[in-house]
């Protein structure tokens, strides 16, 4: 593990929506970071794979504006609750239908992004060929991990004394 990955400070960090319409500060340690190649992530993201970033929605304090939401199904087949910021389309965070599970915050969206280094990579068989992803010396799991636990505690031994806890 890192000294940067320790030396992370997470509350009070912020970010938003491209436009500035929709912002918000995080008010706890995030409970895990992963990189995620299913083609919801990758047409979401615009891009080869997405990125979530694990909150309680409670401790994501929304300073300015409110995100606006819709649903849709994952490759898991679980229904999808997307918000995203109903002037310029940029998702904040997606979640299940459990109001108390954690959420997918899109880390891109914090103003600094520079701290970001996901624990894992998921839905590796859906993944771009061109991308080396056995080069990111991080676990890589062709669908999802068997649970939630595995990504939650791969976090917690990357960063002590941070998140992971629900």
């Amino acid at each position: 593990m890192s000294s940067a990955a320790q030396s992370v400070k997470w509350i009070g960090r912020t970010g938003g929506c491209q436009c500035g319409a929709v912002r918000y500060r995080l008010a706890a340690e995030p409970l895990s970071l992963y990189a995620c190649h299913c083609r919801h992530c990758q047409k979401q993201s615009s891009s080869a794979f997405g990125m979530s970033l694990w909150m309680l929605l409670e401790k994501v304090e929304f300073t300015h504006g409110q995100p606006a939401t819709w649903q849709e199904r994952g490759d898991s087949g679980a229904i999808k609750v997307c918000a995203f910021c109903d002037q310029c389309g940029s998702r904040i965070y997606h979640g299940g239908e459990d109001p108390n599970a954690p959420v997918s915050l899109k880390p891109g969206t914090l103003d600094d992004t520079s701290v970001l280094r996901p624990i894992a990579h998921i839905w590796t068989r859906r993944a771009q060929p061109w991308l080396d992803l056995a080069a990111s010396g991080i676990p890589c799991y062709e669908g999802e991990p068997e649970s939630d636990e595995i990504l939650l505690q791969l976090w917690r031994d990357s960063h002590p004394g941070t998140g992971g806890r629900r």
